[in-house]
């Protein structure tokens, strides 16, 4: 067995990094409609402009805004009505100073015209248009290029794809887009006492949260998993499970058995059956100290020992795995908020700690309440809105403290 030190958590990102890198920034091209939620992996340019022609944002009619000078209810502006523009159509004629042409909303511009009159100031009277109410030039009008011109670079690699972010692609004309491949995961929860969630219980043993819990963490940060099943503390089936799915999978994920109890046999196994093998195994992190990371280099796969508490578990994935995959697609932090501690916080010497907050609205100000917890209790999770960091070289953080919060 390799001597291995704890590391800190940045010593672990780092050394995670330096095998997982060109796994996480691999890219692969979709279509547009299973886009949304991934990492755009380019930086895109508009290939036209947007829109294309001067178009009318109201129905009513294209004018000549000096024509409108002046009217009113009482004395309108009379206009000679030349044409009418159909919807997808060119506007194939122009109008001239005294005249005006009906457009819909979306329409295109006739040339000459430099306004729009919205159709409830406009009235037909004697075979022209009585408008009674002035506009000046680029009134109700959106002109060619205004949204975005040809050339301009719209969207950066590294960009989170969401409903607005779709509607610009396909306004610009992307069908297809190339994006972060999502890393498969492959998680496994261990244990005797490990039984599935609808199973009734027997004396001594406890449902499987953390292959459900991770599983859903990975899958909203961008992962893509998948649970393995429950395996027994038997260092036989671990180990087939284990050498069956590696390979398979871009990360294998294994919950329970990495501390250093009778029956703690991961790392071990995990040492044994890739190459290099474990890199780290301990943390100098709360909650997450007895976390085993690791490397196959002929199949580039990630190996992790999760906590079997579930709070360590999730923490340890959230502020280890999820944030080497952040930094290595250099992602900014669009989940962090700032707030203010509520009230003191100690933290553990020589460890970086997480703490879990609730946030809450006072007047102006926005607090970070701590959410104090055991590890092995799920529900302390769901009573907190994310975590704050406090880190290895501080002894706790003071009431009012401007912390960030980021949100699970």
């Amino acid at each position: 067995m390799k001597l291995l030190q704890v590391d800190s958590r940045q010593e672990a990102i780092e050394k995670l990094l330096s095998c997982a890198r060109p796994l996480f920034l691999r890219r692969e091209s979709v279509p547009l409609s299973e886009a949304c939620g991934r990492i755009l992996a380019q930086d895109l340019f508009s290939r036209e402009d947007i829109p294309g022609f001067h178009r009318s944002s109201v129905d009513g009619y294209a004018v000549q805004a000096a024509d409108t000078a002046g009217a009113g209810e009482s004395l309108p502006a009379f206009l000679q009505p030349v044409g009418r523009v159909d919807m997808g159509k060119a506007a194939d004629f122009s109008i001239s100073a005294g005249q005006c042409a009906y457009v819909p909303t979306g329409g295109m511009l006739p040339e000459g015209a430099d306004a729009m009159v919205m159709v409830e100031y406009c009235e037909a009277f004697g075979g022209q248009i009585a408008v009674s109410a002035p506009v000046s030039p680029g009134r109700h009008v959106v002109y060619k290029g205004e949204d975005l011109s040809e050339g301009k670079q719209f969207l950066s690699a590294g960009r989170l794809l969401g409903p607005a972010e779709i509607g610009l692609l396909a306004a610009t004309g992307y069908g297809q887009v190339e994006v972060y491949r999502q890393p498969t995961l492959c998680i496994f929860s261990s244990g005797d006492e490990v039984v599935p969630p609808e199973s009734e219980l027997l004396p001594g043993q406890v449902r499987d949260i953390n292959s459900f819990a991770v599983a859903a963490l990975a899958e909203k940060r961008g992962f893509r998993p998948l649970r393995g099943g429950i395996l027994p503390d038997q260092e036989a089936e671990i180990r087939g499970a284990l050498q069956d799915a590696l390979g398979k999978y871009d990360i294998l994920a294994i919950s329970g058995g990495s501390s250093q109890g009778e029956k703690d046999m991961t790392e071990r196994i995990l040492d044994e059956i890739a190459s290099p093998g474990v890199f780290t195994h301990g943390l100098a992190v709360k909650p997450g100290k007895p976390t085993i990371l690791g490397w196959d280099e002929a199949t580039s796969t990630l190996l992790i020992g999760l906590p079997g508490h579930p709070v360590s578990a999730m923490m340890v994935f959230e502020s280890i795995l999820a944030e080497a995959f952040r930094l290595a697609l250099g992602l900014t932090d669009q989940q962090s908020i700032p707030a203010h501690l509520s009230c003191n916080i100690a933290a553990s010497p020589g460890r970086t700690s997480f703490q879990p907050v609730k946030l809450l609205r006072e007047g102006e100000k926005l607090l970070a309440e701590p959410v104090f917890y055991k590890s092995g209790l799920i529900t302390t999770l769901t009573e907190a809105d994310g975590y704050c960091c406090i880190q290895q070289n501080q002894e706790g953080l003071p009431a009012g403290a401007l912390v960030d919060v980021r949100l699970f």
